[in-house]
């Protein structure tokens, strides 16, 4: 018994220092940097997933947390600064955070962009004190076999996300639970 709590607790410490490191990280980043970086990742995943290129057309808005840090021992965090696009330009500065628990270990880096399909969506999101990714309006992540079909004809949900630019070791990416919250202007 004592094993077990000395375990969690070690494991809670570690996943902590992590997460604070993580957030450190990207709150140094400057918002210029942070926008030419959502823009530069956005505008690769429009010229490499046609899907993504469909959606964009007809999506209210795009928020493009071009660089997410996860790590973690059995307790993880990741986190992660991002820009929502409304025609190309900057409609604010949202950042993203989660804490995982379970089987997991290691540290990766990736990206994420969510396509806002509809004015209701979007006021979900900048209307809100923060936005929970699985709460509220429904998200789906699409996965490369999707991400070649998917067209706005066939594109029936409120907000679509992609995944992309995985690097490190680390199994799995999940989104839900991950709270989004605006960052001061």
């Amino acid at each position: 018994m004592k094993g077990r709590i000395l375990f969690r607790s070690i494991g809670l410490v570690v996943a902590a220092l992590t997460f604070a490191a993580v957030t450190i990280q990207v709150s140094a980043q400057g918002r210029g940097a942070l926008e030419a970086d959502a823009k530069r990742a956005y505008a690769n995943l429009v010229a490499t997933i046609p899907g993504a290129k469909a959606l964009g057309k007809d999506a209210v808005a795009v928020l493009v947390f071009p660089k997410i840090t996860k790590a973690g021992f059995v307790v993880g965090g990741q986190s992660g600064d991002g820009v929502l696009l409304k025609s190309d330009k900057v409609a604010g500065y949202y950042n993203t955070s989660g804490v995982s628990y379970g089987l997991q270990a290691g540290a990766e880096q990736f990206g994420y962009a969510m396509f806002f399909m509809n004015q209701q969506s979007l006021m979900a999101l900048t209307e809100a004190d923060g936005f929970e990714v699985g709460v509220g309006p429904s998200v789906v992540v699409v996965d490369e076999g999707t991400a070649k079909t998917l067209t706005t004809v066939t594109a029936q949900k409120n907000i679509y996300a992609f995944v992309f630019g995985q690097k490190g070791l680390m199994a799995g990416v999940g989104l839900q639970g991950n709270k989004i919250t605006k960052l001061a202007n």
